[in-house]
């Protein structure tokens, strides 16, 4: 038959006139609805005090445990991805999430709707890396951008959206219409995805080092929990757990380094050999500290300063998230076309100028420049992730993907930690200072909000220099076909 001859070689030229893979547009649904749930619960807050009769610290729990079960499970999923199919992977997933939206729904008490958020929460953190690492190996080289764009749009838009969600559902019923919303939704992609899912690459059977697993899990969870502490106030407590973290971590890196000499580390260390790659970790995580401050510091100011409802307030920061995604898929476009430096360059530079405009937040400051000032940051941002999440992974060989993957969703959750615990820690010490000293509360709180915005803003001039550093392409593309 000769139309299938024509049809086989035609395949891939078919494939790059900008069609997004099945397989991606289905994980990238996934990713959305899964990490839209580690926001979800913030403006929840209230009526769950209410409900559960729990006070603010242990309520703050669904959202801290949520990151710290992500800081634990991802350095995981490098070795799991590589040994299970992309279908388990999925499955395994989409399971974990499900069947933790359906406990946090039905949950009786307190306890029990923690333990659906902590298993809602190692579904999503296979979920990443999973995406990330189908992504590589699925899309050629000329259309990444375009493609992590959208991830981007998933991953950086779903944050933003979730206050606002958790708003309007919140206005309906009570906070497990939350998750009764979501189960069906998650279910439904669930059910698609397994359907047209098809393996990629092949698994590969190796042991796990249980010894890297408990390592790994109380490095990063403790450093993720011990940033958590600093804004009670017991700074030294949160630093003995923070210490007590890097030092677990730091077993876990000798360790990796052991393993990577017979054969299968946990997670694979190599890929920082990789210039490339290590300079996108470090403008990820520095930026994504920015980020996740500003995301932090927004709210509060807007609810604790301006008095807004958390509606009203999500609502606000919704514009600047709206317009990050939207612009994921042209910046993804852009990066095909010209390459990283002609976005990252001036993306890096608007993330500065934007926290630089929140250093001057007032009592009164016009809520169209709040909203223009936090939609230039978010615009910034989307310039800066495509590119970076590209480049850095396109610097690694393919059989590096899903443990570099593993190391960017890591670096992220602990970068978002360290982003929090800084603004926190320094806004309440300045503000309890000034407070000390006689200030009036409201304008204590806000002395302490722009001290916190300035140090964001110090923080983003790394992410210039880190991005003067990146080259414009992949720079190893012809490397990989030795390996």
């Amino acid at each position: 038959m000769p139309s299938q001859q024509l049809d086989s070689p035609a395949k891939p030229a078919a494939d790059r006139s900008g069609r997004t893979p099945a397989v991606i547009r289905l994980l990238v649904l996934a990713t959305f609805v899964v990490i839209l749930n580690e926001t979800i619960m913030l403006n929840a807050m209230a009526p769950l005090m209410k409900a559960m009769n729990i006070t603010e610290q242990t309520a703050q729990w669904l959202s801290t445990a949520f990151m710290l079960t992500m800081a634990a499970v991802i350095p995981i999923t490098g070795w799991f991805l590589q040994r299970v199919s992309t279908r388990s992977a999925y499955a395994t997933a989409m399971g974990l999430f499900l069947a933790g939206t359906a406990l946090a729904a039905a949950a009786p008490m307190f306890e029990v709707l923690l333990a659906g958020r902590i298993i809602q929460a190692s579904g999503t953190a296979v979920m990443m890396p999973l995406l990330m690492t189908t992504l590589m190996q699925v899309v050629p080289e000329s259309d990444r951008g375009r493609v992590m764009g959208n991830v981007t749009l998933a991953i950086s838009v779903a944050p933003a959206m979730g206050p606002a969600v958790s708003g309007v559902i919140l206005n309906f019923g009570s906070w497990r219409l939350l998750f009764l919303v979501v189960l069906p939704i998650a279910a439904l992609i669930t059910w698609r995805g397994l359907k047209q899912l098809q393996n990629v690459g092949t698994p590969e059977i190796s042991t796990i080092d249980w010894f890297s697993v408990l390592v790994a899990a109380a490095g990063f969870g403790g450093l993720v929990y011990g940033l958590s502490r600093f804004e009670g106030g017991n700074t030294q407590v949160a630093a003995a757990i923070v210490v007590a973290g890097l030092v677990a971590i730091a077993v876990f890196v000798f360790r990796q380094l052991k393993l990577q000499r017979r054969g299968a580390p946990l997670m694979d260390l190599r890929a920082l050999k990789h210039r490339t790659f290590t300079v996108s970790l470090i403008l990820m995580s520095v930026a994504f500290m920015s980020m996740l401050g500003s995301m932090v510091l927004l709210p509060l100011y807007l609810q604790n300063v301006r008095m807004l409802t958390p509606l009203e307030a999500g609502m606000l920061v919704m514009p600047g998230g709206l317009a990050m995604g939207l612009l994921g898929p042209t910046v993804g476009r852009l990066f095909d076309r010209f390459g990283g430096r002609v976005l990252v360059i001036p993306g890096s530079i608007a993330i500065t100028v934007a926290l630089a405009g929140f250093t001057q937040v007032t009592l009164s400051m016009p809520y169209w420049q709040l909203l223009g000032l936090h939609a230039l940051l978010m615009v910034g941002l989307a310039a800066t992730f495509t590119p970076v999440f590209t480049l850095g992974l396109g610097a690694l060989p393919p059989h590096l993907y899903s443990h570099g993957s593993s190391i960017l969703g890591t670096l992220q959750q602990v970068a978002a930690a360290i982003g929090t615990a800084l603004v926190i820690t320094v806004m309440s010490a300045r503000a309890s200072s000034l407070t000390a000293e006689g200030v009036g509360t409201v304008l204590a709180k806000l002395d302490g909000m722009q001290l916190a915005f300035v140090i964001g803003a110090v923080l983003s001039v790394a992410v210039i220099i880190a991005a003067l550093l990146l080259p414009a392409r992949a720079d190893n593309a012809g490397e990989h076909h030795h390996h």
